[in-house]
């Protein structure tokens, strides 16, 4: 279950993306209370949101080309230090009371760009790190110390919250990223690649490159089909992170730690989720639980946006967070099996794409939409459309249902 770890230089970088991650999670909380305190505005939250992932249209792909053709774990250590660095100069706004939206709007942007560039070749570094036999394992222990991430960066926000108040949550991020800078100074890959610069500098060869991995995907059905469950599940289904701070707030009369409660429950489904997937280990009928946990995560988004009791609420949270990762994790397992090495890293930044470039498009039409209906019906027919495209792949792409 845990045979990635065994291999020392993923066991740094497990270690060092978890400490970053809880770290993260903090400000995600931490920030929502921010946005949702200086606009009191569900659509604000949404555009927050679509400024941390908007960077995503286009710099995913670049990030992508750019994994495949110069070395990963020097971008990937340019990228962390800058996150860093602008998590603390928002903290220190935050701490001086000088902070206003958008200042926020602007960090996040930043951020969000660091984030896109740096992604691809996080993924295609556990390539790098595992080889082929471990990867499936490696790709199950990512996701939990990321979802795990989840449930204690949030825990540790709520204590935050009391102690050091909202600027502190922001201070730990930017500490945080110490940690992965630390192991992927340490780490020595497998096999050492050779930068391909010329292909950077030239801009004909660059767009040959971008372009090249398109058509790569498009020839492949099967791994297509995957990108597109994806990227609805993000669009459609994903924004219900985003208006957690209106249900605390505003629906069961919630304060920070609640919160803190609710981004915790989701991240302790997902948690449960991950580990799941690595107990499992290389089982058979993946397709089938892309396609189920697509469905459950739109069913738990509807059955959580219309609900009014607490306890419902957080059951839903759960179940909606078990799902997701469970299909997101094996849709990255399967991309990662179905593509060649050359071309793993350009795949990689469109599954990222998928995933998070929608999900600014997600973001901002669910504030736009809560704004004129309400949050509650907007994140319902969300999850609802999710459900329903799950459901039609799952009637209509048989090779799709039986990949293993």
């Amino acid at each position: 279950m845990f045979r990635a770890l065994s291999n020392r230089n993923y066991r740094l970088f497990w270690a060092g993306a978890f400490l970053s991650n809880v770290g993260t999670w903090m400000q995600a909380v931490a920030q929502g209370w921010l946005v949702l305190q200086l606009t009191n505005s569900a659509f604000w939250l949404g555009l927050d949101g679509f400024m941390a992932t908007a960077p995503g249209f286009l710099l995913t792909l670049v990030g992508g080309v750019f994994a495949d053709l110069i070395d990963r774990r020097r971008l990937l250590i340019y990228t962390q230090v800058v996150a860093g660095l602008a998590a603390l100069v928002l903290a220190t706004l935050v701490f001086t009371n000088v902070v206003n939206r958008w200042m926020v709007l602007g960090f996040s942007f930043v951020t969000g760009c660091c984030m896109a560039l740096a992604s691809p070749s996080y993924l295609a570094m556990t390539y790098d790190l595992v080889g082929r036999e471990d990867l499936a394992n490696a790709i199950a222990m990512n996701s939990t110390q990321f979802q795990l991430s989840r449930v204690i960066g949030p825990a540790l926000a709520g204590v935050g919250f009391k102690l050091f108040g909202l600027a502190g949550c922001f201070y730990a991020n930017g500490l945080s990223f110490i940690a992965v800078v630390v192991s992927l100074v340490k780490v020595r890959p497998l096999q050492q690649r050779e930068p391909a610069a010329h292909a950077v500098n030239d801009r004909r060869a660059f767009l040959r490159d971008l372009f090249e991995g398109f058509r790569y995907v498009r020839n492949r059905p099967r791994v297509s089909s995957l990108l597109l469950l994806s990227a609805v599940n993000s669009m459609f289904g994903a924004p219900y992170f985003t208006m957690v701070p209106i249900y605390a707030r505003d629906i069961f009369q919630l304060g920070e730690t609640g919160l803190a409660l609710m981004m915790g429950t989701a991240g302790a489904g997902a948690f449960f989720g991950a580990l799941l997937i690595a107990y499992l280990g290389d089982f058979k009928r993946k397709g089938w639980f892309v396609l189920g946990g697509a469905m459950i995560f739109g069913m738990c988004v509807t059955n959580f946006a219309l609900s009014s009791r607490l306890g419902l609420s957080l059951v839903f949270l759960f179940g909606l967070g078990f799902a997701l990762v469970c299909s997101v994790s094996i849709t990255n397992t399967l991309l990662q099996k179905l593509v060649t090495d050359e071309m793993r890293g350009r795949v990689m930044s469109m599954f990222i794409l998928s995933f998070m470039g929608t999900m600014p498009i997600g973001n901002i039409l669910a504030g736009s939409a809560s704004h004129r209906f309400g949050t509650p019906h907007t994140l319902a027919v969300g999850g609802l459309v999710v459900t329903l495209v799950a459901l039609t792949v799952a009637i209509f792409n048989k090779r799709l249902r039986y990949l293993y």
